[in-house]
């Protein structure tokens, strides 16, 4: 065992409705997507011309305004986004950029649930930076290009290379034990996002149709997880933080993970194209401060958690479940030959999906000043996937952590300390996905004890492994002891 100090270098921060009916046939269905997606480019180009606020750039000669679109809640951005915000670190960049070109820097910050409206703002000009998830950003780069007014994919806030950062999760006591139990169910996720390409792929998989198969509710992670609570909702397919909020909240628990498909999901930072061409400078500062913040979280992870939970209201428990040490999100600005691939794989979704036309990844990367930030240390970085995820346990009262080698000894270590723990974080014994101990579907195996993030995952090892048998977490830690 091990502590994690974190040390103290920030600033403290301000402290049943009635089920719809399933639709008789996948024809109707069929046709309310086509009609969906036909009224999107419209509904962006609508929600852009009569968005809030003035153009971006409102600047002179002598002062500049940067407006910065982010997604607070949406915690795998907060190196772009909450984090970065707080830290103040974009600005100290831009006053020390004032100093060499004598202009005054102003930034603007707007937080918006999720990508679609980012985009909408960006490519009427009132956006010039905005972060979010990688089947977004595809959406962004094929509105820009349609409306003329192009954007580029400059840097990458977190990623998963196994795609844990997406979750499917049914109510707590649920009976639906696997993917194929979704046949026939209503599913809530959010069209166009990565959750909801998560959600496809995964059916697929499954042998299961995800037009004709299930009914799929396009809702806003928020309204989706009240359908799950009121039960007009089966399942959720959701990102970042929400599976996990709502499982430490006792309200959701895993039913698949996203980890389990072997696909790398990721954010990342995107730029109008016009603004990055007249103001090169700031898009550099913008990137510099975007890595100060990535340092800082890295090295005073609990620190971080706290200072985003101070600031989105989110539990510190959840967020360190996804940023932590050993979180579910590595966060590193470069753009890895993997993450750009994977986007090339998402095109193929969204297009059959007709939710985009077609995009050309490689002119939508640019990774020109996120390099520029690196220097020569840009390729070894790049080519670095590294990313440790001890098991944990953060105890009540301690601004540190203590991290494990393995399950049976995080264990051992929560029943010595019963009552103190705070949360507690073992890695998925097949995926590796990080969960939370006392959410977790548990496995004894001979004289092992093993952590699953979902049934599914558990249910696939015991069916494999003869005398293996599950068991509660209760159990787990009495058998540690």
């Amino acid at each position: 065992m091990s502590s994690r100090p974190t040390g103290s270098p920030f600033v403290p921060s301000p402290s049943p409705s009635r089920r719809p009916p399933a639709p008789s046939s996948a024809a109707p269905r069929a046709g309310r997507r086509r009609a969906l997606a036909a009224a999107l480019p419209a509904a962006l180009l609508a929600a852009s011309l009569s968005g809030c606020g003035t153009a971006a750039d409102a600047s002179d000669d002598k002062t500049v305004t940067v407006t910065v679109g982010y997604q607070s809640k949406t915690i795998n951005t907060v190196t772009a986004g909450t984090l970065l915000r707080s830290l103040g670190f974009f600005e100290r960049a831009l006053r020390a950029q004032g100093k060499r070109d004598g202009r005054t820097y102003k930034v603007r910050w707007q937080d918006y649930a999720t990508g679609a409206p980012i985009t909408a703002q960006m490519v009427a000009g009132k956006v010039d930076i905005g972060s979010m998830g990688d089947f977004p950003l595809l959406i962004n780069a094929a509105r820009g290009r349609q409306l003329h007014a192009p954007t580029r994919l400059v840097s990458v806030t977190g990623y998963n290379l196994r795609g844990a950062l997406n979750t499917i999760v049914t109510k707590p006591g649920s009976g639906l034990r696997s993917l194929a139990d979704l046949r026939g169910k209503t599913v809530s996720s959010s069209v166009g996002s990565a959750s909801d390409g998560t959600l496809v792929r995964a059916l697929r998989q499954a042998g299961i149709d995800p037009e004709a198969d299930i009914h799929k509710l396009n809702q806003q992670p928020a309204v989706g997880a009240s359908a799950l609570q009121s039960g007009t909702a089966d399942a959720l397919s959701q990102f970042v933080a929400w599976p996990g909020l709502l499982a430490f909240q006792g309200k959701a628990q895993a039913l698949y993970d996203g980890g389990a498909l072997g696909l790398p999901t990721f954010h990342g930072v995107t730029v109008r194209d016009a603004f990055v061409a007249q103001r090169p400078a700031v898009v550099r500062a913008f990137l510099t401060a975007q890595r100060e913040a990535t340092r800082a979280l890295q090295t005073h992870p609990v620190d971080a958690a706290r200072r985003v939970a101070g600031a989105t209201g989110l539990p510190p428990e959840v967020v360190y479940l996804y940023n932590g040490a050993g979180g579910l999100a590595t966060f590193d600005p470069t753009l890895k030959p993997q993450l750009v691939a994977a986007l090339k794989k998402d095109v193929t979704v969204l297009r059959a999906a007709k939710l985009t036309g077609p995009v050309n990844v490689d002119s939508f990367v640019n990774d020109r000043y996120v390099k520029q930030s690196y220097g020569s240390g840009y390729a070894k970085a790049r080519n670095s996937t590294a990313h440790p995820s001890p098991d944990e346990v953060w105890l009540r009262g301690e601004d540190r952590t203590h991290s494990f080698t393995g399950p049976e000894a995080l264990l051992r270590f929560a029943a010595a300390h019963h009552g103190r723990v705070r949360a507690a974080y073992v890695a998925d014994a097949t995926t590796g996905t990080r969960w939370f101990a006392d959410k977790s579907v548990w496995v004894r195996d001979g004289a092992r004890l093993l952590p699953f993030a979902a049934r599914a995952t558990a249910d696939a090892w015991t069916r494999k492994h003869r005398g293996a048998r599950p068991l509660s977490y209760a159990a787990a830690l009495e058998q540690a002891r």
